[in-house]
């Protein structure tokens, strides 16, 4: 585990150089549940290596982490909102909605580090996409209020209730866009991708039911319609590790973020020998 990381100062630079004459950086963050922490590990590398992206992209706790990356808040902040966010509460069960949890009443949680509640309050350019369930369409928020896409763009169905905005109800933005790279297309010169959602080989024993398998089967789909996207960008972040987190497991929240600090760090230094 890089623990400590230390590079050559003009190391650093020259990856500085290579990323940063480029007019902008985007940086786009998938699905993936707790696995998602691995976005905030990357993040910390790129503010360790001097690397600044100007536009986020996310969808579902790619959205989440995007948001607070957006917002400039620190490692320490990122870390503290999903290990003190209640991810399942009885106080926000619901019987009266289409899903086990009420997402609505995680706008007063979300309300404390988005206080201004706007895209616009924001020092980093942000896109969101969550899924029209109406209209069967992704759509991507970017302007205007900010909490409600940010939920809906997270809210996985059935444990969470879809989100109404403007008269139609919006879920999880995996289900249609998993690694929403279109809006950093024709307008980032060099972006750089975080991808948790991995599709590795899988042994026997584990399609024995019904339920493996229905997993297994939506894991193939979500990274088919994301593989052309995830060769487009300029740098690719993926671990193999991430895999043996679960997607709804709060235990490994620290795993998976040190996962994607170790992973981010292997590929800079990768990319500094190259100078």
């Amino acid at each position: 585990m890089y623990t400590h990381f230390v590079l050559n100062l003009r190391k650093i630079r020259k990856m500085e150089a290579k990323i940063s004459t480029s007019k902008s950086i985007g940086l786009v963050l998938s699905g993936g549940g707790v696995r998602g922490m691995a976005h905030i590990g990357l993040i910390r590398a790129m503010n360790e290596f001097g690397i600044d992206a100007k536009i986020v992209s996310g969808s579902s706790v790619g959205a989440l982490v995007g948001a607070l990356y957006a917002n400039g808040n620190s490692i320490d902040d990122m870390l503290t909102f999903f290990k003190e966010t209640p991810l399942f509460s009885y106080h926000f069960l619901t019987i009266a909605k289409a899903g086990f949890l009420d997402t609505e009443k995680y706008i007063s949680v979300f309300e404390k580090y988005f206080p201004e509640n706007a895209f616009s309050a924001l020092i980093r350019e942000l896109h969101i996409v969550a899924t029209n369930l109406q209209d069967g369409d992704e759509e991507f928020f970017s302007s205007g209020e900010l909490i409600r896409p940010m939920l809906a763009s997270a809210a996985l169905p059935p444990v969470f209730s879809p989100i109404q905005i403007n008269g139609n109800l919006y879920a999880d933005g995996g289900i249609m866009n998993n690694f929403p790279l279109e809006p950093l297309l024709n307008t980032c010169d060099y972006i750089i991708g975080s991808n948790v959602s991995i599709v590795g080989r899988l042994d026997e024993k584990d399609l024995k039911n019904s339920l493996q398998l229905t997993g297994r089967v939506t894991g193939l789909m979500i990274y088919a319609s994301a593989k052309k996207k995830l060769r487009a960008c300029n740098l690719l972040l993926e671990s193999r590790e991430i895999e043996r987190i679960g997607l709804l497991d709060r235990k490994g929240i620290e795993k998976a973020y040190l996962i994607g600090y170790d992973a981010a760090c292997r590929v800079f230094e990768k990319e500094c020998k190259t100078y």
